[in-house]
């Protein structure tokens, strides 16, 4: 009997990931994946991949963990990526169900969430602006009366600057959280640093890091999306 290939299941949002998919083919593994019904007429990299699978939402559970278990029945899967920031949080729930290695739910958080983002940050002892849960309101009113406005409220889990909203005053504050209702614990409260924004890709393998780079933003997303 031959040798079962090293099959990885790539998570994909958006047509990403192309030199990863044609390396992963390419090194001899077993290439799926995982996409939207909008997205699967894209130019993905077919002679690359050996199946494909594909959803109406790639975030909406237990769907996506209903659909690949059912698919688990039939192929082993050695690992899953996910190729977009979206993805990394539904990635990293498919791997602690079917307890594939890899980045679990907890860990990813702090690549997707923004709280816990700075929550970590802030206790390995890194600059960041002061913010604050959107929690308790004892806690939110003992903020906003400690740090001076402008603030930004933040959505936890989107990416760059998509539904952050700069805002000038409590009465703002209290507007906004009402309006959001039940969403408000998904947010945080930031104060608004201006100046410019820089980002920093790293690589890391065996616990070291292997590459680093600094970019700057043309301009802030901020600006970018609220002109």
């Amino acid at each position: 009997m031959s040798e079962r290939p090293f099959t990885i299941l790539c998570i994909a949002s958006e047509p990403k990931g192309v030199p990863f998919i044609r390396e992963c083919k390419q090194q001899g593994c077993r290439v799926l994946v995982l996409m939207t019904e909008e997205k699967q007429h894209e130019s993905w990299p077919w002679e690359s991949i050996d199946e494909h699978f594909v959803m109406p939402s790639l975030s909406r559970q237990p769907d996506v963990t209903y659909a690949i278990s059912y698919i688990m029945r039939g192929q082993k899967i050695d690992r899953i990526q996910a190729l977009d920031d979206y993805d990394v949080a539904t990635a990293a729930s498919l791997r602690e169900h079917l307890r594939i290695p890899g980045m679990g739910e907890t860990t990813a958080r702090h690549f997707r969430d923004k709280l816990a983002m700075r929550v970590q940050a802030r206790d390995e002892g890194m600059l960041v602006p002061p913010f604050t849960a959107v929690f308790n309101y004892d806690d939110l009113r003992a903020y906003m009366a400690d740090v001076p406005a402008p603030w930004v409220l933040k959505p936890r889990f989107e990416a760059g600057a998509v539904g952050i909203r700069k805002l000038h005053g409590s009465e703002q504050v209290w507007r906004a959280l009402d309006e959001l209702g039940d969403q408000q614990s998904f947010y945080l409260l930031e104060k608004f640093v201006p100046g410019d924004v820089y980002h920093v890709d790293s690589l890391i393998w065996g616990g070291e890091l292997a590459f680093s780079i600094a970019s700057k933003y043309g301009l802030p997303p901020l600006a970018v999306s609220h002109g």
